[in-house]
């Protein structure tokens, strides 16, 4: 039993202690890195898309926790010490192959997903996704096979009257049903760099990682965000439940219009 202890306790202390090496060869994105990121990467896009009406609600969770969640080699991304976690529902418009036409019925869908904010050893800032909801199979099916993502099917409707969205979002096998209902009450600005909404917002990179544990990463290219002020009669932090996290929703807004450019998805040596 003591020998079985020891051999425990080196084995944490062997753990701990490649940590901390990883941790020390791991760099942190930079503000001036972050700005870089919003140029249009080099090559042909695969994909264009329209994300629209978008709603973003955010709440700070402990970092080592999330950092449980992650691939080695991935790492939880900070504002002035803190992680956050958001929850964003969404119209997915348009989309298709480039030089493709959209197809009615395929092309317009609902999302909403669930994620946090990371960079890689290099200092790559991304996302990294719990969950992504969608109403569309086909989409739920490629997204699934092609990009490694963790799309699930869902039960998804969305109106709009008067300025005010309606969203509603219930998953396969969960009873209940996450409901939004949001309209945007101001202007539309860009996110001054260095502020929080930025650091939430300018993220044009994803991450993802296969059955395997490969990492794989890809770019996606917009104009800067335009966000809002937004105004809530109903919301839910379900999503976020359905994936075993728990926070509270400490920030709201919501975000115009943008078309984006997928760019070919590719594995990532850490």
């Amino acid at each position: 039993m003591q020998e079985r202890t020891r051999i425990i306790s080196c084995q944490m202390h062997l753990d701990v202690t490649v940590m901390r090496v990883d941790a020390q060869k791991m760099i942190t994105p930079t503000l001036a890195y972050r700005q870089r990121m919003q140029q249009r990467p080099s090559g042909p896009a695969v994909m264009k898309q329209q994300w629209a009406d978008l709603l973003f609600l955010h709440g700070r969770m402990d970092a080592e926790a999330l950092q449980k969640r992650l691939p080695a080699g991935l790492w939880i991304d900070t504002f002035e010490n803190e992680a956050w976690v958001g929850i964003v529902p969404f119209f997915m418009n348009r989309i298709r192959p480039c030089y493709l036409p959209a197809v009615p019925r395929l092309s317009w869908f609902l999302e909403l997903n669930v994620r946090t904010y990371i960079h890689d050893d290099a200092g790559n800032p991304g996302v990294w996704f719990f969950s992504l909801d969608c109403n569309q199979t086909l989409a739920v099916k490629i997204a699934q096979n092609i990009f490694h993502l963790p799309y699930e099917h869902a039960q998804m409707h969305a109106t709009r009257l008067d300025g005010m969205i309606d969203y509603r979002c219930r998953r396969d096998g969960c009873d209940e049903t996450a409901h939004y209902r949001y309209e945007p009450c101001s202007e539309g600005k860009e996110a001054t760099a260095g502020t929080l909404e930025y650091f939430l917002l300018e993220r044009y990179r994803l991450f993802s990682a296969n059955k395997a544990g490969n990492i794989f990463t890809g770019d996606v290219h917009h104009s800067p965000y335009r966000f809002r002020e937004a105004r809530c009669e109903v919301l839910s932090s379900l999503p976020a439940l359905w994936d075993g996290l728990e926070f509270p929703i400490e920030s709201v807004f919501s975000a115009e219009s943008v078309n984006v450019e997928v760019f070919p998805l590719r594995r990532h040596h850490c």
